[in-house]
């Protein structure tokens, strides 16, 4: 599922013809059923067939340079992709490559590898753990002192002292994970553009949310969702995670000052 390593079957895919079947193994069967789930009930929000998008905006490993696309390449991009393009055959073995659609897995294979990790070390007995992927954390059981795994979130920092800085959860069967858009970016015309880009206008994020984490019961849709609910922002997202039981936490910068916003789910996992 790795875009880039030229012989993965993620990438065998995005070459292929148009109008040619794939056949897929099952964890990326696993893996794209999540991803389709996902993208369905956020309206786009996540979508994983922004792969056209994130290679123009040079994000991606073709090594394309990091610059504002013209108006033109931008549209014939977006026309690329579209999670409603993707055709499964009936049992979901096969995947069709419509034409130019590029899949792209990064916000959602990274919890899987970690539910994977979970399961097989709870099929060899191990009666707790914590497992963490790239920044994508789940744990089960507890510590060997009897407490319960513990993590600190990551917040921003303004530079003083305030009480967004700290916030730590148990994580007792429980998955974690953090989308954040300030790890890739770069800066043209007096404007910064981060790698969160918007898979429902084909251009990276704008608003204030810097910041999402997402708590759920696999790593992979945490993974995800925290990627949709940042795309959404803090306005649009923060009510969508109230509506849905989400549990998740929003930070926005404001030039010198951070807010937060958590859903009251996320309160249930605080350690104060």
């Amino acid at each position: 599922m790795s875009t880039w390593e030229p012989d993965s079957d993620i990438s065998r895919y995005n070459r292929a013809p148009p109008g040619s079947w794939h056949a897929i193994p099952d964890a990326f069967q696993q893996v794209l059923a999540c991803a389709l789930e996902i993208a369905q009930a956020s309206n786009g929000a996540y979508d994983p067939t922004i792969g056209a998008l994130v290679t123009l905006w040079g994000f991606g490993a073709a090594g394309s340079p990091r610059k504002i696309p013209s108006a033109t390449t931008l549209a014939a991009a977006r026309e690329t992709t579209g999670w409603k393009r993707l055709k499964l055959r009936q049992d979901g073995t096969e995947l069709l490559q419509p034409g130019g659609l590029q899949l792209d897995f990064s916000a959602i294979a990274k919890g899987y590898g970690v539910d994977c990790i979970v399961r097989e070390l709870q099929r060899m007995g191990v009666a707790s753990a914590l497992v963490e992927v790239g920044g994508d954390i789940r744990g089960y059981g507890h510590k060997p002192d009897g407490e319960p795994w513990r993590i600190l979130i990551e917040s921003p920092s303004n530079g003083a002292d305030d009480d967004h800085s700290f916030c730590i959860v148990n994580l007792e069967k429980a998955a974690l994970a953090t989308s954040g858009d300030r790890w890739h970016a770069f800066e043209q015309n007096g404007k910064r553009f981060s790698h969160m880009i918007d898979p429902r206008n084909g251009v990276p994020i704008r608003h204030a949310t810097s910041t999402v984490t997402v708590l759920a019961a696999d790593a992979m849709r945490a993974d995800a969702w925290a990627t949709a609910l940042l795309v959404m922002g803090s306005d649009e997202g923060f009510h969508y995670a109230e509506r849905h039981h989400i549990t998740a936490r929003f930070i926005d910068q404001n030039y010198t000052r951070i807010e937060e916003r958590t859903t009251p789910l996320l309160h249930t996992h605080l350690i104060t």
